[in-house]
């Protein structure tokens, strides 16, 4: 099959697509197996989110060049964030115990009592309860495989950006 001349339409859309179902996935987790998010991880969530509205206006515009390439790269920019974000979190459960920072208040509670430049700073950098790893798979853990989607999606989404610049003709 050749790539290049897929539609644009159901490129993006497929890029949403896999969002939503990590994203259904992460809901699974928190709801059906009791694993609560970490500061970290509901950053990672945001950019799930962030990639997936993207992809859908995308697949909903169906974009032709310089439109496609503008959904391209902000996509790979969310991506690229979720991917910082991600690393973090997996470097923080590498780190030794003695190294860990301390943990912290959940999210609401920092919304609600601290200034909002502190609890994004603390989003940001996570606390000791984002070294902890509850669940794995194939000897990832779910910051390890938010890492390996988020890059995914960089290379995914720069494909596409790439693809409509290097298209002859303006992409349907």
């Amino acid at each position: 099959m050749n790539f290049h001349h897929v539609s644009t339409r159901p490129a993006f859309a497929a890029g949403a697509l896999a969002c939503a179902l990590l994203l259904g996935f992460a809901y699974y987790l928190q709801y059906a197996q009791g694993l609560e998010p970490c500061p970290l991880c509901l950053v990672q969530r945001g950019f799930f989110y962030a990639v997936m509205a993207v992809f859908v206006a995308g697949a909903l515009h169906a974009p032709r060049r310089a439109c496609a390439v503008v959904y391209g790269v902000l996509a790979f920019l969310f991506a690229l964030g979720g991917t910082a974000v991600a690393g973090r979190q997996v470097w923080l459960q590498r780190l030794p115990p003695d190294k860990l920072p301390q943990c912290g208040p959940d999210l609401f509670f920092m919304l609600e009592n601290f200034p909002l430049a502190q609890t994004l700073k603390k989003l940001f950098t996570g606390t000791g309860e984002c070294a902890a790893v509850d669940w794995s798979f194939l000897g990832l853990s779910i910051a390890g495989w938010s890492l390996v989607w988020f890059a995914i999606f960089c290379v995914y989404a720069a494909w596409l950006a790439i693809r409509a610049i290097g298209s002859p003709t303006p992409a349907s």
